[in-house]
């Protein structure tokens, strides 16, 4: 059985604040994600053509558009996520190694959290990006996230800020569970029976083997909740947009922005945890120095 060994806790936001980092980075091709999976129809819509597209008609800092919503919801959904991850991974496990089953329930627990946590500034990412794509008369125009975040108060109601919360807990669950589980495996096999060592190229390979895990696996509830947040139907049901995408654009509708999901997750979870593992290896380089530093006064104070 894989096991994954228990390490040092380190502070609850260094997830967060990773995954701005890689946001900052890979914001474009999220754009770009969202606005394939809210085309309808059968027509085909590359990546590079739809963000040459962007670029082309709105500009090219339109692939931009959305940035500060982006970093509102890692800064509470991915925050809340990993350092819950993190947390209850410390206090689940009893020995010093944890196993497949523990970090499910761990993942599961943090990514419903997370996705509950993070689902009003998730709706307002969605509708920024997508804004471009509706008719001049209907867009949004949300100057940033904290506008838009009023306005949608003001105007929608507050219930308007948990639109999609169903598909998007489950999505976040999924995400944590085949992110963050699948890395602490893939890390430990890689570790176990490979000849890399513990540093950035393990932590590379890792990560680039979580990345194209979750992106499988996310993407028919990414393309579902995407269609309900950026919808103005108020009544929408995940099973509703299910069965109506299924009869008219057939089961490669669940798929649609694979590529541009791929390319953006796959190195937003590189730099995510690369950057987060470096966050964890200079905590601990600081706490060890620091131990060191209270010996070494605590000895010079004895002998005097």
């Amino acid at each position: 059985m894989t096991t994954v060994t228990k390490k040092r806790s380190t502070p609850f936001y260094f997830g967060g604040a990773a995954s701005c980092v890689a946001t900052v980075i890979v914001h474009p091709f999220d754009l770009t994600k969202v606005r394939l999976q809210n085309m309808k129809g059968q027509a085909q819509h590359g990546m590079v053509s739809t963000m040459l597209n962007i670029a082309r008609k709105e500009g090219f800092f339109r692939l931009y558009a959305g940035l500060s919503a982006s970093l509102l919801r890692q800064a509470t959904y991915s925050t809340v996520r990993f350092g819950a991850y993190d947390k209850l991974k410390q206090n689940m496990v009893t020995d010093s190694k944890s196993n497949i089953l523990q970090l499910l329930v761990c993942s599961s627990t943090a990514g419903a959290l997370g996705g509950a946590s993070g689902n009003p500034a998730d709706v307002l990412n969605v509708r920024m990006q997508s804004d471009g794509q509706l008719p001049v008369h209907q867009r949004r125009n949300y100057k940033n996230a904290i506008d838009g975040l009023v306005r949608m108060t003001k105007e929608e109601g507050p219930k308007s800020l948990f639109r999609g919360i169903g598909p998007n807990v489950n999505r976040a669950i999924l995400m944590t569970s085949s992110q963050c589980v699948t890395y602490d495996i893939f890390k430990d096999l890689l570790l176990t029976y490979s000849p890399l060592s513990d540093g950035l190229v393990l932590h590379f390979a890792s990560s680039l083997l979580a990345g194209l895990v979750a992106t499988s696996v996310c993407s028919p509830v990414d393309v579902i909740k995407t269609r309900i947040m950026g919808s103005k139907e108020v009544n929408m049901s995940a099973f509703s947009i299910m069965k109506q995408m299924y009869k008219v654009e057939g089961i490669t509708s669940f798929f649609k922005g694979w590529t541009p999901a791929f390319i953006r997750l796959g190195p937003q979870t590189i730099i995510t945890f690369v950057v987060l593992e470096q966050f964890k290896k200079w905590h601990a380089a600081w706490h060890d120095d620091d131990r060191q530093r209270l010996t070494a006064t605590a000895t010079a104070t004895t002998k005097l």
